[in-house]
């Protein structure tokens, strides 16, 4: 073995080694189990300890940590868990049971519709309306949507991926947060109630002195500053100060623009730094250069944090707080000042939440998935053979490789999330598929061997690059400018696309090298159902262009005389409501018989309030739908006793705010990769890709209008995975037409389309094969909850296919006016060229 493969080896090696480490244990172990397997010193008290959270878990299975907290009381625990290491722990049995918590939670974590999670219902307190000017203006509508994207970041922030936030009524949002260790759900419930009102105060130039004599000073108050003492006690001291009650020149938190954690230079201690927008820097300068040698006060929501003294003018726009913090109340701080709310929250319930599929749209959506993949498996080893095998081998490692960095970012799997999974494994099969295509090619040409492996890396390589790189443009775009859910499918598009490039280009090229060193590959047979094709696409290509476009405009105009029936609970809010029982039925069983009476859409989950015990159903439906469900489950379910006990009305849980991010991000992702095919090709093949992208989406967004459908929040996500493989096939051809134009292939400009499109004809039927049997899998197997999103697919799929030929390629033609653009050989011998025939 050479050294080169050796290194290359290895480091695959090491990758794949890293994703396993990461993936360990994929699954969360029984907490109770695992403190009795991690404890040691054990003892009488120890025992009593177990038994009576044993106890307390058979009364209460959902409230496993409450319960050992419980059974553990005023029990010291360091001395039965002397390997956990604790740092300055104000309360070290606490800091142990939530190691314990995060140690046997399992690496993959599940989404809400899968494995459920927590619910908070929070109150917003709208007598702040009555005393803010700006609020009023606002309306309570304008202020309960700003407090959802407020919060929402807020939880972005703390690592909580696809969360769900709902309003509910006029003044409470329901947030639903996927299954969470107690630490990160006390830091979520202390970052969701602070409102973050900082504020920038002076504090009296004879503070000392007044405070000392019990005195105070007309439009001052007595604040005090909390300072925890260091001598591991855990006490707290507090130093009064006579602050102004009114921030100066109007200076709060409202203009801080970002703030972020630093340690302190001089204590080493996390201090917060703020950094104010254009008026705010312009008005802490004021207040820095008129008040030198005065202390300034930063209060946050009434609590005195620091006071330091003004030395000298601070005019570059930036702040620092000081205080008492550790490093997780520093970045909590961080995060709720730059998140500030415009009016107070409380969390007045809380809630367990079942998962909200049902078991059997759970193990379907499943199957669904596994079946896709080993469809595209078998066809893959069954075409291409033993370089089917290998490129099988990649897919494995391709899995392993997407499911371990995800586990490393705490990424969350959803069901509409392991069906784009699936997606990306049959994408990824595309790259695979091209450098077989240019192997075939090489060895018909007579090259060895070797000099055809070879050959085929390095001519794929321009294209798989070029393709994946106007995809990673999409995804970056969506991860820094998206929110929510866009954001977090920008994530998972992007591991996705890196993971199958490194599969596809590092680890099939390290195994056909080995075998060629080993000298056990004397060939590479494969099976060729496509043979040599002489085509004339584009002979049809202005018929099909003006019945595409005709199409397109029959969705859209369908789609908007449907108005706001095309849009879902997701995006319209509906009717929610919520149902006492006596004995519980399965939720697969409550989705189809309300199904059945005509809601095409319902959200049905069971709830747990974790103060009484007590346990509800909630069932969400489109605006009008609610009286239905009351018939059909007092009819269905008699048994079952359901009583109404509330209604109300939700908003959308996909905001305007998602919406709008989306829109922007998929503007900027098409601008990018116009910029980037115009700089790799033409400005033509640039305008013909975006042209095609557009009409793909119109396309499918139009079918879908078309049958009836409603936009369901992985509608997004769908739609965002078929501007990706749209580019992928477009790009693909296009690299060829370009390379024939640089070879000089003699014909005019509408000939070498045709014979780029005839010469990748194989590889394009072969991916959008692949890709169309897993999703095909999907949509017969998977269940009402993925059906939609497969479909979605499904067209998308035909689509940009379609359009690749008949959109783009057309498009490129007409623009030149079918004369060849001025890429590669300008000898052209178009009276000998041979046109393309069917």
């Amino acid at each position: 073995m050479s050294r080169n493969l050796l290194w290359r080896f290895l480091f695959a090696v090491f990758v794949v080694l890293w994703s396993v480490w990461e993936l360990y244990p994929p699954q969360a172990r029984d907490l109770l189990e695992f403190f009795e397997s991690q404890a040691s010193n054990r003892d009488a008290n120890y025992t009593n300890i177990v038994a009576r959270a044993r106890e307390l878990q058979q009364a209460n299975p959902l409230r496993t940590f409450s319960n050992l907290m419980e059974a553990v009381g005023t029990n010291d625990l360091t001395r039965f868990f002397p390997t956990i290491k604790l740092k300055n722990e104000v309360n070290p049995t606490l800091a142990i049971l939530y190691q314990l918590q995060r140690n046997s939670a399992g690496q993959i974590k599940l989404g809400l519709d899968l494995q459920g999670g927590s619910s908070l219902r929070v109150a917003m307190d709208m007598s702040y309306l009555e005393t803010n000017k700006t609020a009023q203006a606002a309306g309570r509508e304008l202020v309960l949507s700003q407090a959802i994207e407020v919060l929402r970041k807020r939880v972005d922030r703390l690592g909580v991926t696809e969360p769900t936030l709902t309003p509910v009524g006029d003044n409470e949002i329901e947030i639903q947060l996927p299954g969470l260790s107690e630490a990160v759900k006390d830091s979520a419930r202390r970052t969701i109630e602070k409102v973050a009102l900082l504020e920038f105060c002076l504090v009296h130039p004879e503070s000392d002195q007044l405070i000392r004599q019990d005195l105070t000073a007309p439009g001052y108050h007595v604040l005090k500053m909390k300072r925890r003492l260091r001598d591991g006690s855990g006490r707290e001291e507090y130093t009064p100060y006579l602050v102004k009650r009114k921030p100066e020149h109007g200076l709060t938190g409202h203009l801080v623009s970002d703030a972020g954690v630093e340690p302190d230079p001089i204590t080493n201690q996390p201090r917060i730094t703020l950094e104010f927008n254009r008026e705010g820097g312009d008005l802490f300068a004021r207040i820095t250069k008129e008040n030198v040698g005065r202390q300034l006060a930063i209060v946050l929501d009434g609590e005195l944090y620091s006071a330091p003294v003004i030395e000298e003018p601070i005019t570059g726009g930036n702040a620092v707080i000081r205080g008492d913090f550790t490093i997780k109340e520093a970045y909590e701080l961080a995060n709720v000042l730059q998140n500030p709310l415009e009016a107070p929250v409380k969390i007045v319930q809380e809630y367990s939440v079942e998962p909200s599929l049902g078991k059997d749209s759970i193990r379907s959506g499943i199957h669904a998935s596994l079946i896709g993949t080993i469809l595209v498996s078998v066809f893959m080893l069954v075409y291409y053979l033993l370089s089917g095998l290998v490129a099988n081998v990649a897919l494995l490692l391709n899995i392993v490789i997407l499911l371990g960095v995800m586990c490393s970012i705490d990424t969350t799997l959803t069901l509409p999330g392991i069906a784009g999974v699936v997606l990306t494994i049959g994408m990824a099969v595309d790259a695979n598929v091209l450098i077989f295509e240019r192997i075939r090619e090489e060895l018909a040409a007579g090259k060895s061997i070797r000099g055809a492996v070879a050959a085929g890396y390095d001519k794929a390589f321009g294209t798989i690059f070029d393709s994946n790189v106007t995809t990673l443009i999409s995804s970056a775009i969506l991860i820094w400018l998206g929110t929510g859910p866009v954001k977090g499918f920008g994530v998972t598009l992007t591991i996705g696309v890196a993971v199958s490039m490194f599969t596809a280009l590092v680890v099939t090229r390290i195994v056909f090298d080995w075998l060629l060193a080993r000298g056990w590959l004397k060939s590479l047979p494969m099976l060729q159902f496509i043979k040599e094709t002489h085509i004339d696409f584009l002979r049809w290509s202005k018929p099909a262009f003006a019945l595409s476009w005709t199409l397109v405009l029959i969705g859209v105009v369908w789609g908007i005389m449907r108005g706001r029936e095309v849009l879902g609970v997701d995006f319209a809010g509906g009717d929610r409501m919520t149902y006492s029982f006596v004995k519980k039925v399965e939720v697969e069983e409550l989705r189809k018989a309300i199904a059945a009476s005509g809601v095409s859409e319902s959200f049905i989950q069971f709830q747990k309030d974790l103060t009484a015990g007590s346990e509800v159903l909630q069932v969400t439906t489109p605006y009008g739908k609610g009286t239905n469900v009351v018939d059909v489950l007092k009819q269905q379910f008699p048994d079952a006793q359901f009583v109404k006990l509330a209604d109300s009305n939700i908003g959308p849980t996909v905001g305007a705010h998602i919406l709008r991010t989306a829109l922007i991000s998929t503007l900027l992702a098409l601008f990018g990769i116009l910029v980037y095919v115009a700089f790799r090709y033409e400005f033509s093949f640039a305008l013909g890709a975006v042209v095609a992208i557009i009409h793909d989406v119109f396309m499918t967004t139009g079918w879908f209008c078309l049958t009836g459908r409603e936009f369901s929040a992985p509608m997004v996500a769908a739609i965002l995975t078929i501007i990706g493989f749209s580019i992928n096939d477009t790009i693909v051809i296009f690299d060829r037409i370009r390379e024939d134009l640089k070879l000089g292939i003699r014909g005019t400009f509408k000939d070498v389309i045709n014979i780029a499109v005839n010469q990748t004809l194989s590889r394009t039927i072969i991916t959008s094969g692949t890709v169309f049997l897993a999703t095909v899998s999907l949509y017969v197997f998977g269940g009402p909850v993925i059906n939609d999103f497969a479909f979605t697919f499904l067209v998308g799929i035909l689509t940009g296919t379609y359009s690749t030929i008949y959109i783009a390629s057309a498009f490129v033609l007409w623009w030149h006016k079918g004369e060849r653009p001025k890429i590669g050989s300008a000898q052209v011998a178009i009276d000998t060229a041979v046109p393309a025939r069917v």
